[in-house]
């Protein structure tokens, strides 16, 4: 991109998520195709040297230039992409480059605005940018940063959170929804809904729409919450009290509430109501089967208490939801 008067810094160091990186460049880049004058938008990548970068994928990147040549020059935007490694187990975990923390704390004190994309968040963590506000990453790494950060207010939930000028992303993809939310940000919804069309996206996930599936939930440790789980699941037309969870696993139901918070890190009411949630999505994404049917099918019993589970879970209806992520 050319010059411009919004200069967007995209951190780059080895292992960085390919897709991080170059998700927002592409909206940026598309939406000069929907305006008659320059966007004002210049990226550039930098990094500790100018050395190639390799990233998660094996594609090799080149800074455009070090975090001491950037010195003096106003910044617009930061974007903070985020790595991963496999431990032992197979356990995912954020990969945290030390070397660029400190850059990345000096880099916010001379933006408008930073954002993180998917495990990104725990860099921002790390430099303290993050302290006593409300931030998300990827659902595999939540926990993760909960623990190492308990002076941060996580939700694993959302697609991606907005506190005053730091914005964080969830899923590698999300990069794509909070570009645009960004483009919203500095040009309207309507230049956002072009370019949105463009990259044949969803016109708009809200920033508050999950990111959580049941299915998707980490493996527990103990065999009792997978059965617990499994249970739910299949039994979700009846009626799941606490009582009836306990009883199907020889417990008491205070054993039961401690399980859930402990295991889940919530109340057993929360997540049979996301596990019907997560149920009915999967069927207004895919069927032609009326709002009414969907709810007796997942539990909910009455359209009415579906709706009222769906905008506190994902701050839409389910017609609304249905309209905007229906496939075919």
């Amino acid at each position: 991109m050319s010059r411009g008067d919004k200069l967007v810094v995209i951190v780059v160091f080895d292992q960085v998520d390919l897709l991080d990186v170059t998700g927002p460049p592409e909206v940026f880049a598309l939406l000069q195709r929907e305006m008659d004058k320059p966007t004002g938008y210049e990226v550039l990548l930098v990094a500790q040297t100018l050395e190639p970068v390799t990233t998660s994928a094996g594609v090799r990147l080149l800074p455009d230039v070090t975090f001491e040549e950037l010195e003096g020059r106003a910044i617009d935007t930061v974007v903070v992409p985020g790595a991963v490694t496999v431990e032992e187990g197979g356990r995912v975990a954020a990969l945290v480059d030390p070397g660029i923390v400190g850059h990345v704390a000096k880099l916010y004190e001379r933006t408008r605005r930073m954002t993180s994309v998917c495990v990104g968040a725990h860099i921002l963590a790390a430099a303290g940018l993050l302290d006593g506000r409300r931030a998300t990453t990827h659902w595999s790494t939540a926990a993760q940063l909960a623990e190492q950060y308990p002076q941060i207010k996580v939700d694993s939930d959302p697609i991606f959170i907005r506190d005053g000028d730091i914005w964080t992303g969830a899923g590698i993809s999300s990069c794509i929804d909070l570009a645009l939310a960004l483009v919203a940000d500095d040009f309207g919804e309507m230049l956002a809904q072009k370019v949105a069309r463009q990259l044949v996206v969803y016109l708009k996930r809200p920033g508050g729409q999950s990111q959580f599936s049941v299915p998707l939930e980490p493996i527990s440790t103990t065999r009792r919450v997978d059965e617990l789980r499994h249970y739910i699941l299949g039994h979700l037309t009846e009626e799941l009290t606490v009582a009836r969870l306990a009883e199907s696993l020889h417990i008491s139901d205070r054993q039961l509430t401690r399980v859930f918070k402990n295991e889940l890190g919530t109340t057993p009411a929360a997540y049979v109501e996301s596990a019907r949630v997560e149920a009915a999505r999967s069927r207004l994404e895919a069927g032609d089967e009326t709002l009414g049917k969907v709810a007796a099918l997942c539990g909910f019993g009455t359209v009415d208490t579906m709706s009222r589970a769906f905008k506190r879970a994902l701050g839409v209806t389910p017609g609304e939801y249905r309209r905007r992520f229906r496939i075919g």
